[in-house]
């Protein structure tokens, strides 16, 4: 029963095909062949409009890049305090964008709270340079603790960026997973509720490994090739990377593999609400489930072959979590079997 990352599943049999069916002959290199130019275009037609999109190797590389194309001197990025991009990234962004820097801002259930992020904006002042200024705002879909922003959510946190002339930027790793969860069109979950910039993530809902950066304004994006050659993130066999996405993409392929994770994730949280011993941290939304359990019982999950993380408490559960007890991190994916999450719940309900 492997519960531990998205990251650790395998690729959908229908990816691997098409891979295989490219794998021969010859096709033009970075980024120009037939098939990259039809895997652009359906871009703009899932986001129901002309965008710029590129491909890159790793969720880090397109949130890094993203921050590198709209860079400034004594530059500063605001996120949540939980977001993946200030936790899990190694200072990527930082390193790639030559010196910006990113400061966090209050929210519950992984969330940025639009109050917070306009008092935060208020520390900085055109006329004190040494706070440096503001240059982007990101927000991470679905969060790192599982839970989605609501549309008019995104929306306040979009207004306040425009009245402050700072691009959205939107990290989506989970890209599939809040989707479905919110039963939104592409289009609905971004550019028309302010988003500018998003970075697209295949690799753990079933892609080898395929990424990419996409702008709602293709003019803001006129530096963009530059930025990633320079990153060493522009491949020359791009075809490998546009021949996921074609069947990725294709008859709703990513939307069934997402929807398959959240409903296994979804099955996982009802199995914990029917233990007294365990409580569910936050509500579950997309395809991770955050569990309070004491430690001893997270021992005997291991010793039964579990797979989870154990989770860093977050600020705002200091004082839930008590002492003795532990914060687990269960992700499902689109290769989670039913049959492990039903064996899982066995063991919750103490019959196993």
């Amino acid at each position: 029963m492997n519960f531990t990352s998205d990251n650790w599943a395998g690729v959908h049999p229908a990816i691997t095909e098409n891979l295989a069916q490219y794998a021969s002959g010859m096709a033009a290199a970075y980024g120009s062949s037939e098939l990259d130019k039809r895997i652009e275009q359906r871009f703009c037609e899932i986001f129901e409009r002309e965008v710029a999109v590129f491909f890159v190797r790793t969720g880090t590389a397109a949130n890094s890049l993203a921050m590198a194309s709209v860079n400034r001197p004594g530059g500063v990025v605001l996120c949540h305090r939980e977001a993946h991009m200030v936790k899990d990234e190694c200072g990527a962004p930082e390193y790639f964008t030559g010196g910006p820097r990113l400061q966090t801002v209050e929210g519950a259930a992984g969330r940025m709270n639009p109050a917070s992020l306009l008092r935060e904006l208020k520390h900085f002042r055109p006329d004190f340079i040494h706070a440096g200024q503001v240059m982007a705002v990101t927000l991470t879909q679905a969060t790192e603790v599982g839970t989605d922003y609501q549309p008019d959510a995104i929306g306040e946190l979009a207004a306040v960026c425009r009245d402050h002339g700072l691009p959205l930027h939107m990290d989506g790793a989970g890209f599939a997973n809040a989707l479905v969860s919110l039963d939104l069109t592409p289009a609905e979950m971004t550019w028309k509720r302010g988003v500018d910039i998003v970075s697209f993530g295949g690799t753990k809902n079933g892609c080898w490994c395929a990424e990419a950066l996409v702008f709602f304004d293709p003019g803001k994006a006129r530096d963009l090739p530059y930025i990633r050659k320079r990153a060493a993130q522009l491949f020359s066999k791009t075809r490998f990377v546009a021949a996921q996405f074609e069947v990725y993409l294709e008859d709703g392929l990513w939307l069934k593999l997402a929807s398959h994770a959240n409903a296994m994730a979804s099955r996982l949280a009802d199995a914990v609400r029917g233990n007294p011993n365990f409580r569910l941290a936050w509500d579950v939304q997309a395809n991770e489930v955050f569990v309070i359990l004491p430690a001893i019982q997270a021992e005997e999950w291991r010793a039964r072959g579990v797979g989870f993380h154990q989770w860093p408490v977050p600020a705002d559960l200091i004082g839930t979590v008590a002492e003795g007890e532990i914060l687990a991190k269960l992700v499902t994916s689109f290769a989670t079997p039913a049959a492990e999450v039903a064996e899982f719940s066995e063991i919750l309900a103490g019959e196993k």
